[in-house]
């Protein structure tokens, strides 16, 4: 890749950052287009393995190559341009929605409250629709997906992390000699080892520092870092997984009830830019202090973070790595899992608390004909959702 300048690293991310709707699958083709087509920072080769990366990684997918390819044009501040561009106009965003909660009191209010829980439904069923399609493509995946459902609703608030290891486990060793096939590599990491092992060592410093300090302390901040950074640290498959992992760390501890949480996660989907800013929403809206602004910043940099260090820590060493079978078995394993806890959290707490009458089920149906059938861009799908719902009036 050309150098270039934080500057314009910043630019071109920022115009993306207003723009890009549609999730991150959708956000890998507009990087595509900008920086392959248009700019020409990357090729075609070096960007299809970036992306396989990122994928391989737990993180949000679209946000670390967004991170990697400013790395790779401008350095670590060209990282930091292109994150923080991409990422704050969004986070804004939320923000602002979650200062704006008395909006959603009164008859209306409430209406538009529940076209957002409506909106979830049909985001996440099509998010559950496409993954599947993807990632279970035979009987075994199918059924690594079934036994995750089955760990989620009976392994309580660790079952999300439960079926994820089980479906890496049950992956590598039913996958590993499957697939054999060399694999072409073309990453230039521009990244030393030694930096990439600091980052590696920081990445488990956190996740297993962060609850010991917590119990030390008591301390609330430390107690939301580590709620968003174990949470960032476990999502495999897209930035939609976050879903039923925030859920158990904020909603099951009742620092937000489920009906704000699933209403700020319907206005996510009509946000432009990484879906990982449902964070701030969280982080400015829980009941303890710190929240507000505070409370938004620890959130989305704890839940962002896990994903950039494992990134930065795999750089260097992943053109070697992505030619073991074994590693690819793992990933497959863990991938079909990951199907399962989504599907999980669609009827849990998604479906439960949003569909409470026939007319909800009507009005949600739409919104996933809309995204499946019509293709629908989500921002839409969103305004056409919570307009019926406020026409049909408050459930």
């Amino acid at each position: 890749m050309s150098v270039g300048s934080v500057r314009e690293v910043f630019g071109a991310f920022l115009k993306l950052g207003l723009t890009s709707f549609g999730g991150p699958i959708a956000h890998l083709g507009y990087f595509r287009d900008e920086f392959v087509g248009k700019r020409r920072w990357i090729d075609d080769a070096s960007y299809a393995d970036l992306v396989a990366l990122c994928q391989f990684l737990p993180g949000p997918a679209s946000s670390q190559v967004g991170f990697a390819l400013g790395l790779m044009r401008a350095g670590p501040m060209g990282a930091m341009a292109a994150w923080s561009a991409f990422t704050l106009p969004s986070a804004a965003i939320m923000i602002a929605i979650a200062y704006g909660a008395d909006l959603f009191s009164g008859p209306h209010g409430s209406s538009l409250a529940h076209g957002l829980k409506l909106v979830a439904v049909a985001i996440v069923a099509h998010a559950v629709l496409g993954m599947a399609r993807a990632l279970l493509p035979d009987r075994a995946t199918g059924t690594i997906a079934v036994v995750a459902i089955a760990a989620v609703v009976l392994g309580g608030p660790h079952g999300q992390l439960a079926a994820i290891a089980l479906g890496t486990v049950v992956g590598f060793a039913a996958f590993g000699r499957a697939d054999a096939a060399p694999q072409r590599t073309g990453i230039a990491a521009r990244l030393s080892r030694a930096t990439a092992i600091a980052c590696l060592l920081a990445f488990f410093a956190l996740l297993l520092g962060l609850p010991l300090l917590r119990a030390m302390t008591g301390s609330q901040s430390v107690a939301l870092a580590d709620a968003f950074y174990r949470s960032g640290a476990l999502v495999f498959g897209g930035g939609h997984v976050v879903l039923p992992l925030l859920q158990a760390e904020v909603v099951s501890t009742g620092w937000i009830d489920a009906g704000r949480f699933l209403t700020g996660y319907g206005a996510a989907q009509a946000m432009p830019g990484p879906l990982f800013t449902f964070a701030a929403f969280i982080g400015a809206a829980v009941g303890p202090e710190p929240n507000g602004v505070a409370g938004a910043a620890i959130a989305l940099v704890s839940v962002f973070l896990p994903g950039i260090l494992v990134l930065l820590a795999a750089l260097p060493f992943w053109n070697s790595i992505r030619a073991k079978p074994s590693a690819r078995a793992a990933l497959r394993g863990a991938n079909a899992a990951v199907v399962g806890v989504l599907a999980a959290a669609l009827y849990d707490p998604i479906w439960t608390s949003a569909v409470l009458s026939p007319r909800d089920f009507l009005v949600a149906a739409a919104g996933f004909a809309a995204l499946t059938a019509w293709n629908a861009p989500p921002w839409t799908v969103v305004a056409g959702v919570c307009m019926a719902a406020m026409a049909f009036g408050a459930t």
